[in-house]
């Protein structure tokens, strides 16, 4: 299998190329597209053999749970449980935008998504191709990045094809990602006011404190 590439624009995305990514995630394919950090691999969440494919292609720790884009806030309160003022004021700050938050799944979620945690990592992207994909299929769209374990990040389509171009049947190509940098994960699952940095990425640790501490 080698993969096809579609190319769509990364500002303004052809719903009609849109609309194809779509039907390709609800058949259960698994397909790379940019986010606003680094390329992706994207499947539908509640498919759990699309699911499973995404571990074996990364050969990805079982253990390791997948992040989710979704379309907005509200998205977020559909999918989680226990949300509270800490997830307000970085949403409403830092989304659409390179931030993760890791917060209670809710019972909608397939347990294998969460890898057995009970959490689930959510962001808004900023990118304009995964926010289309996100509306045109409906529901949120796994976001975890397109390299094989151990292997760099690819901020190009070509990079996803170089690793991964025999192993999926789709890369979407919209140019370089904007960033380089992955995100900033922000765990909220302890509750109250708990939260904790799993990983400093694009918004610098200092950000988050101050927009917490409002």
């Amino acid at each position: 299998m080698t993969a096809e590439i579609l190319r769509i624009h990364p500002d303004d995305p052809e719903p009609e190329l849109v609309a194809q990514v779509a039907s390709r995630l609800h058949s259960g394919h698994v397909v790379a597209l940019p986010t606003d950090t680094f390329y992706g691999l994207a499947v539908d969440p509640v498919n759990l053999r699309a699911v499973d494919r995404i571990y074996e292609i990364k050969t990805r720790a079982r253990h390791k749970p997948l992040s989710l884009l979704i379309g907005g806030v509200s998205h977020a309160y559909e999918l989680a449980r226990g949300l509270d003022t800490a997830f307000d004021r970085l949403a409403e700050r830092f989304w659409p935008g390179p931030l993760t938050l890791v917060v209670k799944a809710g019972s909608r979620l397939p347990l294998r998504v969460t890898a057995n945690t009970g959490n689930v990592a959510l962001r808004v992207p900023e990118a304009s191709i995964p926010r289309a994909v996100v509306q045109a299929f409906g529901l949120p769209i796994t976001a975890t990045s397109a390299n094989l374990q151990g292997m760099p990040e690819c901020t190009y389509a070509n990079g996803v094809r170089d690793q991964l171009g025999d192993k999926i049947p789709l890369i979407v190509d919209g140019g370089p990602t904007a960033r380089s940098i992955p995100t900033t994960i922000v765990d909220l699952s302890g509750g109250g006011s708990s939260w904790m940095i799993l990983r400093e990425g694009a918004i610098p640790t200092h950000e988050i404190a101050l927009t917490l501490q409002r």
